[in-house]
């Protein structure tokens, strides 16, 4: 029987803060989040393992490490507003969850969508919203957000998610022109077209699809 809470927190020292992620919020998140929930039956023993692992529809759940990376570049804080785009699993939004005082998931696929929303649910977790639609287009219902993070890889940062963030808010991002090979990008709003951006290093995520992504790859 494999104790998962000493698995978590074997993950967190190794993986996470042994890499060099100093974000207590997010180490702390990173702790009670159980990753086992959120990924399918027969792979619950590889849970905390160091790697991605596949979920339904041809996805994954990212690679512990990199889910800690990406959130603590976007320096999220508690009153934060947070799109995430491409919920998969659910798994990364709610960690963000655990920090953040509500997040908008959008899914394109309807059967990761549900079993996140029933995954999330089960947990008690309620500050996740999880929506079904073209996250590429962003979410203006709920804009402006303080930080907007990428489940997956696009050969741009969406125009839509530039203009639905806020003065100061913070973007991070798979970002290529091949499908999956890609540079993480953190980029931040400092004025109404003053954008920075800087490159966090090489990654490799599934395809971010919709009107502003790969289309319909």
């Amino acid at each position: 029987m494999i104790d998962f809470k000493e698995a978590r927190e074997r993950m967190v020292v190794l993986q996470i803060a042994g890499r060099g992620v100093r974000d207590s919020n997010v180490l702390s998140a990173m702790r009670r989040v159980p990753r086992e929930e959120f990924v399918p039956a027969q792979l619950r023993e590889f849970a905390y393992d160091d790697s991605a692992l596949p979920i339904a529809s041809r996805q994954a759940i990212s690679q512990p490490a990199i889910v800690a990376q990406m959130l603590e570049a976007a320096e999220l804080g508690p009153r934060d507003r947070v799109l995430d785009v491409g919920t998969g699993s659910g798994y990364a939004a709610a960690i963000a969850a655990a920090i953040v005082a509500h997040v908008h998931s959008v899914e394109r696929d309807p059967t990761l969508a549900e079993t996140a929303r029933e995954t999330l649910a089960r947990l008690g977790i309620a500050n996740v919203t999880v929506h079904l639609g073209d996250g590429t287009i962003g979410l203006s219902a709920y804009a402006p957000y303080d930080a907007i993070i990428a489940g997956a890889g696009g050969p741009r940062i969406p125009q839509a998610w530039r203009s639905q963030l806020s003065i100061g808010g913070r973007i991070v991002m798979p970002v290529g022109r091949e499908l999956h090979h890609q540079r993480l990008i953190r980029l931040v709003r400092r004025g109404e077209q003053d954008y920075h951006e800087n490159w966090l290093g090489d990654v490799s995520f599934v395809p971010l699809i919709g009107e502003d992504g790969w289309g319909d790859y």
